[in-house]
């Protein structure tokens, strides 16, 4: 019975991923705008595409920032088609290299796409680092001097644009900090894949080393054997 049930709530449930839509309520409440920015790898399979919604309000800055850590494969082609599309299924940017990033400002509301195409590796899967999101400035960067010059006897309202102006800096550093990171796990991932090149490259030199000296004492000692002279016959 108790499976039953589940079955049924999984058919009466909505199908897919879950978005972070905005809110409908009253038009007082704010737009949910979700998490704005992420980062995290994913691992491709071969020959196949993955896709992420990221939902923007308008007059927001987007970013998109990607590196591939590591391919496998016989080629191990470390390069990904990634590509940005805007609500409306318009493509924004498109970027194929190793590491790349599309940033753009968002002229309307709703569900942006990121697809990361590795359908021309055919036989191996490749691992993604993602740093993407979207960030707001709060006010209009032309009218800010006006502003801070009537806010100038205000000292709360200056305390609180002098904070906007640290978040909106702070969260640059954090953008390049992530930058940093991916480059470091490439590094690392490629390190680690070097070593173990040298050290398996290294063992099949000296297993043919001493294959050869194996060989070459026996052909040597096949060349000093001497064959015993046969018994006269009577």
């Amino acid at each position: 019975m108790l499976l039953l049930g589940l079955l049924a709530l999984g058919l009466l449930s909505p199908a897919g991923c879950p978005k972070t839509e905005p809110l409908s309520g009253s038009s007082d409440e704010p737009l949910f705008r979700g998490a704005d920015r992420y980062d995290f790898a994913i691992v491709i399979p071969a020959g196949t595409v993955e896709c992420f919604w990221q939902f923007a309000h308008q007059s927001g800055n987007f970013f998109f920032n990607y590196e591939v850590q590591r391919a496998s494969g016989m080629a191990s082609n470390r390069h990904v088609l990634a590509t940005v599309s805007d609500p409306n299924g318009f493509r924004l940017g498109s970027s194929q290299h190793v590491r790349g990033q599309i940033n753009f400002p968002t002229k309307e509301t709703g569900f942006y796409q990121l697809c990361l195409d590795n359908q021309h590796n055919h036989f191996g899967f490749m691992q993604v680092y993602l740093n993407f999101g979207v960030y707001y400035q709060g006010f209009d960067m032309e009218n800010e001097q006006q502003v801070e010059r009537k806010q100038l006897n205000n000292t709360l309202d200056a305390i609180g644009v002098s904070m906007r102006k640290l978040q909106v800096h702070v969260f640059h550093m954090w953008r390049f900090y992530n930058f940093a990171r991916m480059r470091k796990g490439a590094d690392s991932f490629l390190l680690e894949s070097n070593y173990n090149y040298v050290n398996w490259w290294s063992l099949a030199q000296s297993c043919v080393i001493v294959l050869s000296g194996v060989l070459q004492l026996y052909f040597l000692k096949r060349l000093f054997v001497v064959q015993p002279a046969p018994k006269p016959r009577c």
